[in-house]
């Protein structure tokens, strides 16, 4: 069966939640992917916005693999960076190149959208995805911090 790769939009309501629910088997994290996910107006705003990006690969009606990215408007200069939030390929379609052909087809959206480059992290100790990412770019060693929002003073989100 052949793989096809689909920029969501607004009406993609469905896809986008196969894509939500494959997040959380994928990521072991049922809990936050489909614990308190958003409703349809929600989702329908976020496919339309400019600073969003899902993408889903199919074979045939089935949703095998996916990718959330942001938009990130720079301000030192008129650009933008494109950030890969998640990414993930059900087991059983592993090795086939489709997180490549995801990559690749968000590398066409932001040579579209004249984006400056685009952007993943990886954690160490994913070997599959920093063998993935090594492939397609330049690694750089970095530290990353999650800051918490006081209790109160945010809404509640995953810490990652």
């Amino acid at each position: 069966m052949s793989l096809t790769i689909r920029h969501l939009g607004p009406d993609d309501i469905a896809p986008m939640e196969a894509l939500l629910t494959q997040f959380g088997e994928v990521f072991n994290d049922v809990e936050t992917y489909s614990g308190n996910r958003p409703g349809s107006d929600y989702l329908r705003r976020l496919l339309g916005s400019d600073t969003f990006i899902a993408l889903v690969a199919c074979k045939g009606d089935e949703v095998v693999g996916g990718l959330a990215a942001y938009v990130l408007h720079k301000f030192e200069q008129e650009r933008s960076e494109i950030y890969i939030y998640d990414l993930a390929v059900a087991g059983a379609h592993r090795r086939q190149g489709i997180a490549t052909a995801l990559i690749l087809h968000l590398q066409g959206i932001a040579a579209q959208r004249g984006a400056y480059e685009v952007f993943v992290q990886a954690d160490h100790g994913d070997a599959p995805a920093i063998e993935l990412y090594s492939r397609l770019g330049t690694r750089e060693d970095v530290l990353h911090f999650n800051i918490a929002v006081p209790v109160g003073q945010g809404s509640s989100s995953r810490q990652r």
